[in-house]
């Protein structure tokens, strides 16, 4: 099951694992993410279509490149569960706000399958939530906006510097924004 074609959003990630709370803003486009950390004043830009990692330093106007866009980040801007193998429906419940679809899904991750339930809101063709069968851990889109989101959220700011850090393939130290 996928999301929506060239759905664009806006959200609130709120994970919990390990007994910690974590919170970040997310806005997604088709082959574009952005994740806002806002107390440490980071964010992480991914651009599928140029196949690169921007890592911004709000504190700093700095921000560091890096060519290629890994699995995880990718999944993270797909929306899709890797490897996965079987999908079943056990029950339906409200998840802020959203009639969802609870299933179960099993996934094939290297030589492990790992099971985990997920929530599909069937008002908006999203999961809205995922977590371990265990309750160890979950992901939740809170605030769900959807609508067109401004390209310039999947953009280095104007004014920032690039960084470097010595012995990282893929980063260069040009002081230059990439022009697009």
């Amino acid at each position: 099951m996928k999301a929506a074609a060239a759905q664009e959003l806006s959200a609130t990630v709120v994970s919990t694992a390990a007994g910690r709370t974590m919170s970040m803003k997310v806005y997604m486009k088709p082959d574009k993410y952005r994740s806002d950390d806002e107390s440490t004043g980071t964010s992480t830009i991914v651009r599928k279509d140029l196949n690169k990692v921007w890592t911004i330093i709000k504190p700093q106007s700095v921000f560091m490149e890096m060519q290629g866009v890994t699995e995880e980040q990718s999944k993270a801007a797909d929306l899709e569960v890797k490897g996965e193998v079987s999908r079943k429906a056990v029950g339906s419940e409200t998840i802020g706000g959203h009639p969802s679809t609870k299933y179960e899904v099993t996934a094939k991750v290297g030589n492990e399958t790992v099971t985990t339930h997920m929530w599909w809101a069937t008002d908006i063709n999203f999961p809205v939530k995922t977590a371990a069968v265990d309750g160890s851990w979950s992901m939740e889109y809170r605030d769900i906006n959807i609508g067109k989101q401004p390209d310039s959220l999947f953009e280095v700011p104007e004014g920032y510097t690039k960084m470097s850090i010595p012995g990282m393939p893929g980063r260069h130290a040009e002081g230059k924004i990439p022009k697009m």
